[in-house]
């Protein structure tokens, strides 16, 4: 059992030095730029300095676990289900999971957390988080399902999907009321988090493998630029169901401008 238990946290533990190291590179900017301001610009009381700073280390401490769960776990558990998924003589049944991976996957993002919670503050409740978190779930697990299909279509290749989708989100900018567009790109750029970029990406991989005829290589990857993609339309068209029950409200659809 001890043996069994130190052949389960190596991989673990192996990979704390190198991401502590990278969490710390990607926090020093932050926690410069926060110490100039306090020291030049902002004079903060000692209590809510060492708030800031405890928060800080929970920051670190909570993004060096997450990344080594992640990186020491989790891709290969991603990478794995899509491999044995694709085995399976039922071509929708892996769509479907997909699809589904998808919807659950995004509500897990942290990013998309903070921003529903942040739309919902700044509109005043106007636009719930629940209409957009569904929103952007259903986008993305059509992203991923797309993209599976993608994968055991041969032939079919990554801009024939792009290229309509985002004609498509730019030609809907026009149409859709501007809080919207804002909202849609913002949520484009939260979708493809760290869940997505390593569950997901394992999965499609996983999937790539084991499909006859298609490559790991060009088919594995492309599906975060798919999730990036799906929310820019999901997202407008919530906001489009926004304009039309403004006008049936009788209110004026300029104030979502």
């Amino acid at each position: 059992n001890g043996a069994d238990t130190e052949s389960i946290l190596l991989p673990f533990l192996r990979k704390i030095p190198q991401i502590s190291v990278e969490v710390l590179a990607a926090m020093t900017p932050i926690i410069i730029i926060y110490l100039i301001s306090k020291r030049f610009y902002t004079k903060t009381s000692a209590r809510l300095h060492r708030k800031t700073l405890f928060g800080l280390l929970f920051t670190f401490t909570g993004l060096v676990i997450f990344l080594v769960g992640v990186n020491a776990g989790f891709m290969e558990v991603g990478s794995t289900v899509g491999y044995k998924l694709a085995l399976l003589d039922s071509k929708l049944f892996i769509i479907i999971v997909a699809f589904v991976l998808g919807t659950v996957t995004v509500l897990a993002e942290p990013a998309v957390n903070v921003l529903t919670h942040q739309i919902e503050d700044v509109t005043s409740g106007y636009v719930k988080r629940k209409a957009v978190s569904m929103s952007l779930s259903l986008g993305v697990g059509l992203a991923v399902a797309l993209s599976i299909v993608r994968i055991l279509t041969p032939g079919l290749q990554l801009w024939h999907y792009l290229l309509p989708g985002y004609i498509i989100a730019i030609t809907m900018m026009f149409f859709v009321p501007k809080l919207f567009v804002g909202i849609a790109f913002d949520s484009g750029g939260v979708a493809s988090g760290p869940m997505t970029a390593t569950f997901i990406l394992a999965f499609a991989q996983g999937a790539a493998e084991a499909i006859e005829g298609a490559s790991v290589m060009i088919d594995g990857f492309g599906v975060i630029a798919m999730v990036a993609m799906t929310p820019l339309i999901a997202l407008q068209i919530l906001g489009l169901i926004f304009k039309v029950k403004s006008r049936k409200r009788g209110l004026d659809s300029d104030e979502l401008e």
